[in-house]
């Protein structure tokens, strides 16, 4: 009994550190993240958030774990509740644009280790080809349902989807362009109608 209520504690404490340590992330990028910064937003000692991670590499592996399940949540599996086709693509870059309003860690961690090989690479690669996958999916299940012309290349398709949410970021965060999402709207609807069927 003591033992359950313990490693209960210990996982509310370790998933409440990576909440803080996701927060930082969306503001400062995963580089930008140390045992010092994390115990300091989630007040705790130094060594206390190192006992639920022991790297720094590790907590930069959870917290980019836990942003691909938070999007799968938040996103995806939303968005899968749609009928095939248009409904679920609109759904996922809707919520799309909407998880990412605050910044999204893994567009950042994929800019900042596009060319650092080692772990924390391997990993953001991981995750964006499980999305860019998701996508292409999502696409070829709108062709299925006759939304979308047959002769399309759905890889194609999700290549460009993900060019919008970029730019989206990009403008978004970099200039602060108030009208950014406005206008990721109009490009996912003008791709959409070109390859529509």
């Amino acid at each position: 009994m003591v033992l359950a209520a313990a490693t209960s504690k210990g996982v509310a404490t370790h998933g409440a550190i990576v909440e803080r340590a996701i927060g930082l992330v969306r503001k400062q990028g995963l580089e930008s993240l140390s045992i010092g910064s994390v115990a300091q937003a989630a007040t705790m000692s130094k060594s206390g958030v190192f006992a639920h991670f022991g790297s720094r590499e590790d907590m930069q592996l959870a917290v980019l774990d836990a942003v691909a399940e938070d999007f799968s949540q938040r996103v995806l599996a939303p968005a899968f509740r749609q009928p095939r086709g248009l409904k679920r693509l609109r759904a996922i870059v809707s919520n799309w644009m909407e998880w990412a309003h605050d910044g999204c860690p893994m567009i950042a961690a994929t800019i900042e280790y596009d060319d650092r090989p080692g772990v924390i690479r391997d990993r953001v690669v991981y995750w964006q080809r499980r999305l860019r996958e998701a996508l292409a999916r999502a696409v070829e299940l709108a062709v299925e349902a006759g939304e979308l012309r047959a002769d399309i290349d759905p890889e194609q398709v999700a290549f460009e989807l993900f060019g919008i949410v970029l730019v989206l970021h990009h403008d978004s965060h970099l200039f602060g362009a108030t009208d950014a999402i406005a206008r990721a709207t109009r490009a996912f609807d003008r791709l959409f109608a070109s390859h529509a069927n």
